[in-house]
This record gives C-alpha cells, structure tokens and sequence, in this order.
C-alpha cells in the first residue's frame, strides 16, 4: 500500500494545529533536539485553546516529528495566546499568555516538554519572548497591537523586572492602525505589530516580530493593511539601538508578477508568529499559515532561509543575493509545501492536498479544509474549488527516472477536467484528465517526462459557475 508523506510544510501532522511556534533546541539527556512550543488552535472560532503541547524533532531530521502531550494548561480558565520557552541552568521555564495575553505567568518543569507547574505571575506583557545571554543575563521582550513594544532585563527568579532596565518602544516604529498618529516614530508603513522574539544571531541581537504594512507594498500585492510578514532588526546590545534588518518571510504564497511590476498573492495571507532557529549548522525560519476557511485553523510551517554578515556590519537574514561573494540584501523567503523536505517532496507517495502553498483563481474562495482527528493517513483536502481554480505544491522531486502517470483522488465534485501543469500555474501540460460525476480516482500518461525537482500544479475546469471539487490527494507512478 502506498504511503503518504509525512513531515512536509505543515510539518506536524495535518489534523494538528499549533500557531506561533517559538523553536528552540535543547539538549536533554543526551540527545539535542528541536521543541516547537506554540499556542493551540482547537477552539475553532477563535484565537488558541486553553493548552499549550509540545512537538520535537532530532536536528538531524526535521521531518521525524515527535509529540509529547500538553506541556501546560490554563490555570485562570482562560485561552492561551503565544508562550516561549527557555531554559536556564537545569530548568526549563515557560511563558504563559493567560487571559489572552492580559496575564503572563512563569512556570518551570525539569523536562523540555513539562509539565511546566507552579506558575508565578510576571509583569511582562503581551507576546513575551525571553533570551537567556551567554553571560546568564535574561532579557524579556513583549508587546502588542494596542500598546507599544518593550524590553527588560529579569531577575534571577525569571519572573521580576529588575528595577530600571524597562525600556519602552526600543524599535521606534511601533504605531498601529488603529492610532495611526505620527507620533516621531520611523513609518506608518511597518509599524511593529506584535509576535516579540529575541535571538542572538552572528553575534547580534535581533529582535523578530510580526511587521504591519499600513501603506500599500505593490511587489507583495499588499494593498490594505497587511501583518502576514516576520521581520527583523538587529543591535549590539540586547536594548538597542536596533538597526534596520528586513522580512524574513511572509505567509501570502507565491507572488505572481503583473505586467507593471505589482504582487498578487496566492494564498489567503493572515497573522504571522514564529521565530528562526539554528539547526544542526543550517538555519530555518518557523511560522505559521492559515487553512484559509477562517484566521482560527494555523497550521505550523517552516523554510530554510541564509544568514549572512556583511563587512559593514549588515546582518541579512531571509533570502539573501550576493554580488561578488558578498550579501547585498534579503528578501522574504517563499513560502513552499516541501519545508523540510528541501529537496522536495517525494512525488511517488500520495500527496495530501493539504500540502498545497497555491490556491489561487477561485471565484467561490477555496480553502484547505481543517481537520482535527488524529490519524496517521489523514489527508486535508481542499475544498470550495471553482473552475479557473489552480491549486499548487512547490516541489516535488521525480528523481532520474521519469514517472509514466498520475493519479488525482478527488471528493464531491461535478464533471470536470483537471489539467497537471508543471514548473508554473501557466506551466506545460503534463497530463490532463476528465473525471465523470461519480469518478473518484483516475490515473492518466503523461505527455512528457518528468525528472529532477519541479513545482506541479492542477488546474481545475468545468462549464459550471459555482463549486465544482474537492481535491484530496495525488501521485505519481
């Protein structure tokens, strides 16, 4: 029986649903690997749950996804917004947003994945993340929509600010739309949101964060108010001043270009968390996308992205350009179905169209429908689809031997024909197949080979005007 694959980007399992994943690796008897700790999106019409739960991973394999249970739950009968986890000496301490991040309490475990008992409640603020120094010094950074941002240096009891180290907009750009006063700071253009999160980086402090563009970014094709992107800015002091860094990536999909230069994204874009992370010597971006059926449903994702130093003391973080062996900018790294897969993903397993990073074309809003109960071959199929509509997973890899076919398994649908088109939506026609009422597998031969790593697109057609498919999975033989 053929499997399906596992690990891709969603890199937890497709019925789990963890936003403002905080990575961090921890060495733990021995063995070093890399703990997600995010929020837990299971209330299904609204913002978190009333638990946090741990996944890890080996750093030499961040496809093998472990889960180790609820490592904290609410002890104020509340939801729980974005937490970080750090460890100093022998224990590990966890930030808790309780009361929607009204309420952050500190509590501690022995263990990385907890349970983390005896909360203390803090003074921080919303969105806390902590860094512990390489001198033992701890710095918590925080801070939300409504609010400025703000840092402070902890006491030894990681919960107390000490006294007189309460810096408040270290950024200096933090309006929000909703006061939208120039008050001195930098822009209204990307003004800091939310999602605070401290690393050291190359020697640097970087403060990463959720960026709102308030005015319109044409080559994101963002024309409204926009915070699907994480952003950063760097020091040489945990306090600032912080230089200006760049988006590090941004959870809109692939950016189609117009013939006047504008973006036009792909995918339904919505708020951003995460963090980046050295893993194993390579460095990766964590973050979150939305399923697309409503802001309630993230799911966890994660690219690999450059890090690199200029002579001048430029830190580029994301993807970078090099002129002459030396980086010169970043842009946002793309937002892919393969994450961790990098050399794409397996195209001879069944791919779940849940690991779609394309839905785009569709005049009835398709979506990735959510699913909550656990199994191993559960597959998230997209859902809403309309004639026009092209749904698209970047990459796959064939290998040196080229595939004879395609199988394409739909759910309800209607008489259509979905045309497979490689490398882009508009790409060459690899297979194109017509698929009766009540047909819900087909297979068809492919027109040309395939070998080597390609991104592979289906484009959905009918002569009906309204929802004509669920897709559910595919692969090739």
């Amino acid at each position: 029986m053929k499997e399906y694959v596992k690990g891709a980007n969603p890199y937890m399992p497709l019925w789990e649903h963890v936003p403002d994943g905080e990575p961090r690796v921890f060495e733990h008897n021995g063995e070093k690997r890399v703990y997600v700790y995010g929020s837990h999106d299971i209330e299904i019409t609204q913002y978190c749950g009333r638990n946090y739960v741990v996944w890890s991973a080996p750093v030499k394999d961040l496809t093998d996804w472990t889960y180790h249970g609820v490592a904290y739950e609410t002890h104020y009968d509340s939801v729980l917004y974005a937490p970080d986890v750090v460890k100093k000496g022998d224990t590990y301490y966890i930030y808790a947003a309780e009361r929607k991040g009204e309420l952050i309490v500190v509590a501690s475990s022995k263990t990385p994945w907890g349970p983390f008992e005896n909360p203390v409640e803090t003074k921080l603020g919303f969105d806390p993340g902590v860094l512990v120094d390489d001198d033992g010094r701890v710095y918590a950074y925080w801070g939300g929509c409504a609010s400025s941002c703000y840092i402070a240096e902890l006491e030894e009891d990681m919960a107390t600010i000490k006294e007189g180290t309460l810096v408040s907009d270290p950024l200096g750009h933090s309006t929000c739309p909703w006061n939208p006063v120039n008050d001195g700071h930098i822009s209204l253009i990307d003004g800091f949101f939310e999602a605070s999160s401290p690393r050291r980086v190359m020697g640097k402090y970087v403060y990463i964060y959720s960026k709102r563009y308030e005015k319109p970014v044409p080559e994101y094709g963002v024309y409204t108010a926009n915070n699907g992107f994480l952003s950063y800015r760097f020091s040489d002091s945990p306090f600032g001043p912080f230089h200006d860094g760049g988006d590090i990536s941004f959870n809109g999909g692939e950016i189609l270009k117009c013939a006047d230069g504008c973006g036009v994204m792909t995918y339904q874009w919505g708020n951003n968390h995460g963090s980046i992370m050295e893993v194993n010597g390579k460095w990766y971006v964590f973050y979150h996308r939305q399923t697309g059926v409503n802001e309630f449903s993230r799911q966890a994702m994660l690219e690999p992205i450059d890090v690199a130093m200029g002579k001048d003391g430029m830190l580029y973080i994301g993807k970078v350009r090099y002129l002459n062996g030396e980086p010169v900018d970043s842009k946002p790294v793309e937002m892919t179905s393969q994450g961790p897969h990098i050399n794409g993903l397996d195209a001879y397993k069944w791919i779940s169209a849940g690991y779609a990073c394309h839905i785009y074309g569709s005049t009835t809003k398709a979506y990735i429908r959510p699913e909550y109960e656990r199994r191993e071959d559960i597959s998230t199929p997209v859902v809403n689809i309309s004639s026009g509509t092209t749904v698209g997973f970047r990459y796959l890899q064939f290998g040196n031997n080229t595939p004879r076919q395609v199988s394409v398994v739909l759910g309800i649908h209607k008489n259509l024909v979905v045309n497979v088109r490689i490398d882009s939506y508009r790409g060459w026609i690899a297979a194109s197949i017509e698929f009766g009422e009540n047909e819900m597998e087909k297979t068809a031969e492919l027109t040309a080979g395939i070998i080597g790593k390609h991104a592979v697109y289906f484009e959905f057609l009918s002569e009906e005007s309204e929802a004509i498919s669920e897709f559910d999975r595919f692969s090739f033989d």
